[in-house]
């Protein structure tokens, strides 16, 4: 008994900061007390900016030039529309989406699911480790196999800091290396501006040919992630809820997602403009050079045309990009294992053994920058799984109370899960049906 009475005295302490720390101020305060609402967002964009993503955005703006411009602000403007989904889901339930999915699903179906979740989070690690090695070979010439040993290793002391110490920590570890992510992929676009009469092209929604959309669905892979989406509900649900049990005033609960929506608008406002800027960079100064189809080959050239300083920047921005990514897809495998099977590993157990296929992958000499877009269009396939029951769920009164979302908002939610698996199957068609 005095157990428990202890665990509910700070559980009770914790929701009292809840509240406070959300009740917004007339003055100075309102600011900082918003402030002190972010982090999970910037964790969770973290991958949009992942080593899929440059290899998808360099490979569509170096081919195309400013084709593909549009694939990057849709599928932006869905991340933040699913993203902030995710995140209410946590915040208003107190659980996070696999564990809501897992409470829905008979065992074997549930076990299915996870499967297929699970692919989706390993195609995801592969990507993230092997771009991080792309990166340690280009800035001190490690062999690829010893680069994926080393990010595992330096993600594993990333993860340490979110098991010993606290979210919060691991939050502004995560945020540091975005900034660097943002300056090493930006940098570029201050020495090689883009066309803006191209760049406005670029936002009218076309293709040219099958490969144009193979590149659509991997660039929407590589942005709208199915692991970020499972992922925001746990981050979200551990900064502001630790127990489902817990009754928080709604009022509270309103403030914490008013906190949330600046926390997703600012966090996925910095990885599209991340996204943009890789593709407007290969589109102002790859265009037209060879062997721009393989990430080095792009770094190769950026550094040609654009000086060995910039080329510099470009690569520890990629290197930052797969450690802060691989650490934060370990996180997104643990909370689909734990919520779809009931099982709960450490995350550095598990980061040490999703880290195996990829260096047997680069071991084996395959194409890194092609294992880079295939994995992201695997991604896009996982797209709909964990979509489709996040409109469900926050659409259901059942589930979020009088905090379910809009008819208008669940529309525009349907559309881009319909716009996901339409142009899935269209890859489909084009990749496989016979052309004359």
């Amino acid at each position: 008994m005095p157990k428990l009475e202890d665990e509910e005295r700070r559980e009770g302490e914790q929701m009292s900061r809840t509240i406070r720390s959300t009740t917004v101020p007339r003055h100075r305060r309102a600011l900082r007390n918003v402030l002190g609402l972010l982090g999970p967002a910037f964790v969770a964009c973290i991958a949009y900016v992942d080593p899929g993503n440059v290899a998808a955005n360099i490979t569509a703006g170096a081919r195309y030039s400013y084709l593909l411009v549009w694939v990057i602000v849709l599928a932006n403007a869905m991340a933040m529309l699913v993203q902030y989904q995710s995140a209410k889901l946590g915040i208003v339930t107190g659980r996070t989406l696999p564990e809501l999915l897992g409470e829905r699903l008979r065992p074997g179906a549930r076990r299915l699911y996870w499967l297929q979740a699970e692919t989706v989070a390993l195609a995801t690690d592969l990507a993230e480790v092997v771009g991080g090695a792309i990166a340690l070979h280009l800035l001190f010439r490690i062999p690829l196999p010893l680069g994926a040993f080393i990010v595992g290793v330096v993600s594993m002391a990333i993860l340490s800091v979110q098991n010993h110490r606290t979210q919060q920590r691991f939050e502004l570890a995560i945020i540091g290396l975005l900034a660097v992510i943002t300056i090493g992929f930006l940098t570029g676009l201050c020495v090689s501006p883009p066309s803006p009469s191209g760049l406005l092209s670029g936002i009218v929604p076309h293709f040219e040919g099958p490969d144009t959309v193979l590149l659509a669905a991997s660039m929407l892979g590589a942005t709208v992630m199915p692991h970020a989406i499972y992922v925001h509900s746990a981050l979200s649900r551990d900064r502001h809820r630790s127990d489902p049990h817990t009754k928080v005033p709604a009022s509270a609960v309103a403030r914490l997602l008013h906190g949330t929506r600046f926390d997703v608008v600012v966090a996925l406002g910095i990885a599209g403009v991340v996204n943009l800027g890789m593709l407007l960079l290969a589109a102002s100064t790859l265009g037209g050079r060879d062997g721009t189809d393989t990430i080095e080959g792009a770094h190769a050239a950026i550094e040609s045309a654009l000086g060995p300083v910039i080329g510099t920047a470009f690569a520890v921005g990629l290197l930052a990009s797969g450690l802060a990514s691989s650490a934060v897809g370990s996180y997104a495998g643990a909370t689909i294992m734990e919520g779809l099977l009931h099982r709960r590993i450490p995350l550095v157990l598990r980061r040490g053994i999703t880290l195996v296929p990829a260096i047997v992958l680069l071991a084996l000499g395959l194409d890194p920058t092609m294992s880079l877009v295939v994995s992201q269009v695997v991604l896009s396939f996982g797209i709909p799984f964990a979509l489709i029951p996040l409109i469900r769920m926050t659409s259901d009164r059942k589930v979020t109370g009088e905090f379910r979302t809009s008819r208008g908002v669940a529309l525009a939610a349907w559309a881009s899960a319909g716009l996901v698996i339409a142009l899935n199957l269209m890859l489909v068609w084009l990749t496989f049906a016979p052309h004359a």
